[in-house]
């Protein structure tokens, strides 16, 4: 757990990247955990090695992208936005203690040249940019919002739900917006995203940090 917190304050997003393969043991451990989270979740998640087409053209040189060679394809089914995060962010962490870098990518790559296979009914949805970065990013940016505009309670807050707020703070979210809530009764907690681009898939990401840094065992979902 100290391990993944950790992560969780070191990892920075990372746009530029050496152009260095992921050798062979952090590949395998990679493609291990995307067929675990497949497995899980229903998802269609593919690790693309090698693969620098989708990071070649005018809008990953708008996004500042240089030397994307490796990324994660997330493809899911309408409806799956929240696994999608939830899943997604665990890939994050993982490659952040094989000390690689990452970004999540909502736009600013040429969808159409990433070679991911599709079943009927499900979408490319997002991608992570993997692998050595150039730096190790910029430390997060200092939040506007106190951690306790972001959850709603009654009565004292137990240390493991301020622990889980704390981590939750540090998720990735679109455009920094960091739009979503808390709920916190007895010891069951619900979640929820508040309108805005690709809150869906924050909340994931959110209910990630939340969960790791909560422990599953002190507290149920709503």
């Amino acid at each position: 757990m100290t391990d993944l917190l950790q992560a969780m304050k070191d990892r920075h997003s990372v746009r530029s990247y050496l152009i260095r393969p992921i050798e062979g043991t952090k590949a395998a451990l990679l493609y291990k955990a995307v067929q675990e989270s497949n497995r899980e979740s229903g998802l269609h998640i593919q690790l693309m090695l090698n693969e620098p087409k989708a990071f070649s053209g005018r809008l990953a040189r708008y996004g500042s992208f240089h030397n994307v060679n490796s990324y994660f394809a997330i493809v899911a089914k309408d409806g799956m936005e929240e696994a999608v995060g939830y899943y997604g962010e665990k890939l994050v962490l993982l490659a952040q203690r094989l000390r690689l870098n990452t970004c999540w990518v909502a736009v600013t790559y040429s969808r159409r040249k990433v070679p991911c296979e599709c079943a009927p009914g499900e979408k490319l949805r997002i991608v992570i940019a993997v692998g050595y970065g150039e730096t190790q990013g910029v430390p997060h940016k200092e939040k506007d919002r106190l951690i306790t505009d972001m959850y709603r309670t009654q009565g004292d807050i137990p240390d493991w739900f301020r622990v889980g707020m704390e981590a939750a703070m540090l998720a990735p979210t679109a455009l920094n917006q960091q739009k979503f809530r808390f709920y916190l009764r007895g010891n069951t907690v619900r979640a929820k995203a508040l309108p805005g681009p690709y809150t869906k898939i924050d909340l994931g990401i959110v209910k990630c940090h939340f969960e790791l840094a909560a422990g599953k065992e002190n507290f149920s979902w709503v």
